[in-house]
């Protein structure tokens, strides 16, 4: 399809290929996590619910955007798809990195539902502690098992390369499934905002300014 190469700056992080019959098993992503927000500055858990992009969140966005800008219209033009979470952080911020491109939403890129534990802090409920694991086991909340399923069920459905926008702790379970890394693995990999996980061929390439 002819996409450009990688941004000058990026870091590469090397996992085992994933092959299935000689050919990938998923299309090429890039992902997105969505800008900070006033939550996350609290280190409030979100969740289900939501806050606000603070102003780096916005400006992290804006830098995104830098990344993205040379592979959209080469995704787009290859078929591929733009897709986004329902949640409010991370249509804000596809609004801004995406420059108002209308993007598919999908029910299953929102961030994992943490139950009683939304709208705490991270001190109230679980002070020490992975984000992924804290966040799996809050109480009424939906689980590890469950987020990877409909994780899986959305990777499954794609056909072509996509450039996706959503949250945290399901893109680094996303990430994981590409990866086919286990749980621990998963809970280790990096939760950056203001760049861009690129995942193809088993690899993972985190694009930054």
């Amino acid at each position: 399809m002819g996409f450009a190469g990688a941004a000058p700056g990026q870091s590469e992080i090397f996992h085992t290929l994933i092959m299935r019959g000689g050919v990938a098993e998923y299309p090429k992503i890039w992902f997105l996590r969505h800008g900070q927000t006033v939550w996350n500055a609290e280190r409030r858990i979100q969740g289900r619910l939501n806050s606000d992009l603070t102003e780096l969140g916005k400006s992290q966005a804006l830098m995104q955007r830098r990344l993205i800008a040379p592979f959209v219209d080469d995704v787009l033009k290859g078929g591929g798809g733009l897709y986004v979470s329902p949640q409010g952080r991370a249509q804000q911020t596809a609004e801004l990195a995406l420059e108002g491109r209308v993007c598919t939403v999908d029910e299953r890129l929102a961030e994992i539902n943490s139950g009683l534990w939304e709208g705490r802090t991270r001190d109230e409920v679980a002070p020490q502690g992975a984000d992924l694991e804290v966040y799996a086991a809050a109480p009424e909340g939906e689980g590890y098992e469950a987020l990877e399923a409909r994780v899986r069920d959305f990777l499954n459905d794609l056909t072509a390369p996509a450039i996706v926008v959503s949250h945290g702790i399901l893109g680094k379970v996303l990430r994981g499934v590409i990866l086919e890394l286990p749980r621990k693995q998963v809970s280790d990999l990096s939760n950056l905002q203001g760049c861009i996980y690129v995942l193809e061929n088993g690899f993972e390439t985190v694009l930054h300014s």
